[in-house]
């Protein structure tokens, strides 16, 4: 069979997520056919603004909002049902009705996962990541134990209850025998509600990799929106102060179940500077004045959660790792509006680590935690940036292009999208 040309492409995040990834993958979405996600969970938030209405969204793609494109939840995906049903009826209150297909293979967050996910927060103590407590560790590890539970069960209620027996009587034990925590959810009470979660979404689960390998083989346009970023990676992050799946580009072919011989366009969403919530060490984290203004300005705190993320200057070291790992063959950045203001500019280029200057990720996490930000200065920029979109790159003030060309070359990757403001048009191609 001659599988035939079709436009691939991948948005994944290059820092620790909240990078403003929905509102890029929001921006291509209006060409496309297809958008996917391709891994992690309802642990994942996406905000898009789009004519001063907010859409915050947890595990329907962010391409969802233009209605046109099919969202495709794809097999690398973890689900949790009543979240799903929550969206899909949230989205459908803003007028918007959902072309959404999940795949069969998906694995099904249940309320024992959630419960594990609280008990095992507490054991790891100080290298814990940092956890959400939306069961998405255990329902992973559930899943390389050949212990999960999967879409297509709730729509075959004899399979179902045999592998919840399983699947129940284990966590059980782990939560009330190891952890000695009550859970006291019955099996009975799973059963029950889990197939009427079945009934509700029965219409949009199917066979999700058929689905793109067939608009793959006919030329369709595909896009692959990733969740979080490189530096929570479950091989290629901050271990153990990571997420539980693998949120790098590579991850596409295994997460959609279609194997893609080439991708055309992998998307870097950088942030201009950078944030995190949760644990592990942060060598360019701030504190202080500036750090409130970021967090102020920025409205820096998280999707999901709430909490106020920890903020820093720009770390060039990470975007290194991720430029390689994920073959980026472009940068959108994003807030460089949050920076206006500011007087001097910091980048972080290298790290001390004992008196050797690393420019690249170490693996050791005794030399991350160890790790000084090595600074380079930039001037500042203080101009108005409403509608400076419509100026283009050539309308920035020097400082401002300075500063992205410093980027470009320090990492060897062009900044190909400028995003200036959250609305959906404040954005500039070059």
């Amino acid at each position: 069979m001659k599988i035939e040309k079709s436009k691939i492409s991948a948005i994944v995040g290059s820092q620790w997520g909240d990078e403003g990834k929905g509102k890029i993958t929001d921006y291509f979405a209006r060409d496309v056919h297809y958008v996917v996600r391709f891994h992690g969970g309802n642990n994942a938030g996406h905000t898009v603004i789009v004519n001063e209405k907010t859409y915050k969204l947890h595990l329907i793609p962010s391409g969802v909002i233009y209605g046109k494109p099919i969202s495709i939840i794809g097999n690398g995906v973890v689900v949790d049902p009543k979240v799903l049903i929550e969206e899909i009826s949230y989205i459908k209150e803003k007028g918007i009705n959902p072309k959404l297909m999940v795949s069969d293979r998906a694995h099904i967050i249940m309320p024992y996962h959630i419960a594990l996910d609280s008990a095992l927060s507490g054991h790891q103590g100080k290298l814990a990541a940092g956890s959400t407590k939306r069961g998405i560790a255990p329902v992973y590890a559930d899943k390389m134990f050949r212990n999960g539970i999967r879409m297509i069960d709730l729509l075959e209620p004899e399979i179902f209850e045999k592998k919840l027996k399983k699947s129940y009587r284990f966590s059980q034990g782990l939560i009330e025998n190891v952890f000695k925590t009550k859970f006291d959810v019955t099996m009975g009470e799973i059963l029950d509600k889990y197939l009427s979660y079945g009934e509700i979404l029965k219409e949009f689960i199917g066979d999700t990799a058929l689905e793109l390998f067939e608009a793959h083989i006919s030329g369709k346009s595909i896009l692959f929106e990733g969740a979080q970023g490189i530096s929570l990676d479950v091989d290629h992050g901050i271990y153990p102060y990571t997420s539980s799946s693998n949120t790098v580009a590579g991850h596409v072919s295994t997460g959609a179940g279609v194997g893609f011989r080439k991708i055309n366009r992998v998307i870097g969403v950088v942030k201009a500077y950078v944030s995190r919530v949760g644990e592990s060490p942060f060598p360019s984290e701030i504190h202080g004045v500036d750090a409130e203004e970021l967090r102020k300005k920025g409205k820096e705190y998280g999707t999901t959660t709430g909490r106020p993320r920890r903020v820093g200057w720009l770390d060039l070291v990470q975007l290194r790792q991720s430029v390689r790992v994920n073959g980026l063959t472009e940068i959108a950045l994003t807030k460089i509006d949050i920076l206006n203001g500011f007087k001097s500019i910091p980048v972080c280029t290298s790290y001390d680590v004992g008196g050797k200057i690393v420019s690249e990720m170490p693996a050791s996490l005794m030399a991350y935690q160890n790790a000084k930000p090595i600074y380079i200065n930039h001037n500042g920029w203080d101009i108005p940036m409403n509608n400076i979109h419509e100026k283009g790159f050539e309308g920035f003030p020097d400082e401002l292009k300075n500063y992205i060309d410093f980027i470009e070359k320090e990492i060897n990757c062009p900044v190909k999208i400028i995003s200036t403001g959250p609305q959906r048009h404040e954005t500039i191609i070059r």
